[in-house]
């Protein structure tokens, strides 16, 4: 009977979480067509969300094209597909690799910046607050920091791609020789738009997931100075599994629409 009481509240409390999370959506979206948008805060989030991470994701993106080539090289050099190396890189990278690894990185520095924010102000009553004052906190705290983090990741994505092939190019040229033209060459030619859109498509739920789960998150922090953390935390986990959802659906979908 204990685990059968254990279970039921288990799905219970799941169940109220959904709901919040469908009033706090509704919230959202009732605030950003009304008037009065923060425009000033949205491109101060803009900053903070994309230029503050953007050496981050250079500097992982580089690392990643940089790993790929000398850990494909051997596997296509045996099968005497050497030539591929370019061609291969940037299909993984654009298709997949890129906007996932940006996407994970973003999850753990902004989610957890937004939870964190967001919980201390709703723990030290700030939000009530505004709220008090007449200010609209939602509007103000939640839609600039949901339209950033949607507008700057999928930009964040196609930055860190470009410098992935750059440290595929530096990583050919430590072994073989091959021209930046020909390589490029190679890499373009390897594309096409089935390529770009499905993976430019996911990167904007990838930031609307994480704006949305770190206010979520934040916003709802109630039980003390503890629940700061609690905050941060469950907001890097649940953006990070919205993320490799989003990506098994949108994979599913472009699959099943441009693979047949």
């Amino acid at each position: 009977m204990a685990a059968e009481a254990t279970v039921t509240t288990g799905w219970r409390k799941w169940l109220e979480s959904v709901g919040e999370q469908g009033v706090f959506f509704m919230r959202f979206v009732r605030n950003l067509f009304s008037g009065g948008f923060e425009w000033n805060e949205f491109v101060r989030q803009c900053y903070e969300i994309g230029y503050r991470s953007l050496t981050l994701v250079g500097i992982t993106s580089f690392i990643m094209g940089l790993v790929l080539i000398l850990q494909l090289r051997p596997t296509l050099v045996g099968f005497g597909a050497e030539s591929m190396l370019p061609h291969t890189l940037a299909v993984s990278v654009i298709r997949e690799i890129g906007p996932v690894i940006t996407g994970i990185i973003c999850a753990g520095k902004i989610a957890s910046s937004i939870g964190a924010e967001l919980g201390s102000m709703k723990v030290t009553e700030q939000i009530d607050a505004m709220e008090v004052s007449g200010a609209n906190s939602v509007q103000y705290l939640v839609v600039t920091r949901i339209l950033a983090t949607s507008l700057m990741i999928p930009l964040l994505a196609m930055i860190g791609d470009l410098i992935s092939l750059v440290g595929g190019f530096i990583a050919l040229n430590l072994t073989d020789n091959i021209s930046l033209t020909l390589y490029l060459h190679k890499c373009i030619a390897a594309l096409d738009y089935t390529d770009y859109m499905p993976a430019l498509i996911k990167t904007f739920f990838f930031g609307f997931a994480i704006g949305f789960v770190g206010c979520y998150k934040g916003y709802h922090s109630d039980h003390g100075t503890e629940s700061v953390g609690v905050a941060a935390n469950s907001a890097v986990v649940t953006s990070s599994l919205w993320i490799f959802f989003i990506d098994m659906l949108v994979v599913q979908i472009s699959t099943l629409l441009f693979y047949k």
